[in-house]
């Protein structure tokens, strides 16, 4: 067996432990901590309101991306949500604004519907089922942010902000060369520079 294979088993073996641990904090204290994560907003990264932020749809059994879309709207910031252009292809992002209505995309994700300009985001609040101090995370396995976040850095200066709960830090992440890192995450607690 490969190496990359033995790291690929480490990652499937902690995303299903990642995931029980989070749906457990989430269905306890979902509203509070997603308030909490609001709260703080993006001010630590000292941006000027023209700056494009990229947030996503979270899922059931996510932290609550709404609280913090709401506060960034309100804090004059751009808003754009991913939209899957399909499997192995980066994402694409499309303006966002608070009631829009929005299309039902793959694994029932929320997007913005097709009329929507397109967007670039200066920052990306990442989903992620766990993340390091050196910012290494581990998502969902379908390599979307990785590959966005590569073309994104491969043309202008962007920032990664992982979107968790203070209980999603493990000392290592396994990760391949492929694997983009994180700037900052963001928690219940406060940001996290990596």
């Amino acid at each position: 067996m490969q190496p990359d294979d033995d790291v690929k088993i480490e990652k499937q073996a902690l995303r299903a432990h990642m995931r029980e641990r989070r749906e457990g904090l989430i269905s306890a204290n979902g509203p509070r901590l997603a308030a909490s994560v609001a709260d703080h907003g993006l001010g630590f990264l000292d941006l000027a309101n023209r700056y494009v932020v990229s947030a996503f749809s979270s899922m059931p059994d996510e932290l609550d991306t709404r609280p913090i879309m709401l506060r960034l709207a309100a804090d004059g910031y751009g808003l754009a949500l991913p939209v899957m252009q399909g499997k192995g292809k980066a994402l694409v992002f499309r303006a966002w604004t608070p009631g829009d209505a929005m299309n039902e995309g793959t694994w029932g994700i929320r997007e913005p519907k097709d009329d929507k300009p397109l967007l670039a985001p200066d920052v990306f609040l990442v989903p992620l089922l766990a993340f390091d101090r050196r910012g290494w995370r581990l998502g969902y396995g379908g390599g979307f942010y990785d590959r966005t976040l590569r073309e994104a850095r491969a043309s202008r200066s962007v920032v990664a902000v992982g979107f968790a709960l203070d209980e999603q830090e493990v000392d290592a992440v396994p990760h391949l060369d492929y694997d983009e890192r994180l700037d900052w995450v963001l928690t219940p607690s406060g940001p996290r520079r990596c």
